[in-house]
């Protein structure tokens, strides 16, 4: 006999109602309403009990493994501080802070849960594949991230610079312009802290130029190479080539760009400054 959903209930008190009768062939009911003698059995002990027949929860009644409520709050807490932070900084933050954080994969499940996080669509295939540079200062990956409009009305242009390896930000600049000047100036400042870099990667625009014949030797490119270092350009419209660099640049955006607005460069460069340690 097929179950209905709109008579669930019905028929299973119909099956405890015969079910319970003297000399009642309890295995051929079950077999008529369609269900196991175990699922059977269960149904009438618990009718005998005088317990519901609905269908209990499979949830554990206890979870001793389960993390204390003090430290799912502070999770949330400073999930609700950084929005745009995931289980590993999180993690990483409260041990800073000398507390005793589970597992970032822990961390994790505690901010669905709690309906912290939503589920992102992951493709089901891609054209592209990882890359990583074997050790540090073998490449930069460098871009300006979209400009920003100002209070004073002026543009800033945030210069971005991460090694390819360790993903450390070698470079994190508020520049008022992306001429070529501007950009030597603030990667002079970095070569004097981290060294020369084997390769930058840049994408196809001003400063770096294209990897077309007629403007591939910009000043920019001609200056890097008297330093010995190269000058390779990303494939045009694939911006996944650089895709350290354009991850740092959507973080940079989520925690420090989207909350508030800057009076000028030098308040933005502070803020930089605070992010980046």
């Amino acid at each position: 006999m097929p179950w209905k959903e709109c008579s669930t209930m019905k028929l299973r008190e119909e099956f405890v109602r015969l079910a319970a009768q003297d000399n009642a062939n309890r295995r051929a009911l079950c077999r008529r309403f369609g269900i196991s003698p175990q699922t059977g059995y269960k149904w009438l002990r618990r009718w005998r009990a005088g317990e519901d027949l609905n269908d209990l929860s499979h949830r554990p009644r206890t979870s001793p493994g389960r993390s204390p409520q003090e430290v799912e709050q502070r999770i949330l807490s400073v999930r609700d501080t950084y929005p745009a932070w995931g289980a590993r900084k999180i993690r990483a933050y409260l041990q800073h802070q000398g507390i005793t954080v589970p597992a970032s994969s822990t961390v994790h499940a505690i901010l669905q849960r709690h309906d912290r996080i939503e589920p992102k669509s992951i493709p089901a295939s891609s054209d592209w594949q990882r890359f990583e540079a074997p050790l540090p200062n073998q490449l930069w990956q460098m871009d300006f991230k979209g400009w920003i409009r100002l209070e004073d009305n002026t543009r800033c242009h945030p210069l971005t610079v991460v090694d390819d390896h360790s993903r450390f930000a070698t470079c994190l600049k508020a520049c008022p312009d992306q001429r070529t000047n501007t950009v030597k100036t603030a990667l002079e400042e970095s070569f004097k802290l981290y060294g020369l870099p084997r390769a930058f990667l840049v994408d196809n625009g001003s400063p770096w130029g294209t990897a077309l014949t007629d403007q591939r030797w910009t000043p920019l490119r001609i200056w890097l190479a008297h330093l010995g270092v190269r000058l390779i350009h990303a494939r045009p419209f694939h911006p996944q080539t650089k895709g350290k660099n354009e991850r740092f640049n959507r973080t940079l955006k989520e925690e420090v760009l989207a909350y508030r607005t800057f009076r000028s460069h030098r308040t933005m460069q502070s803020a930089f400054d605070q992010w980046r340690r």
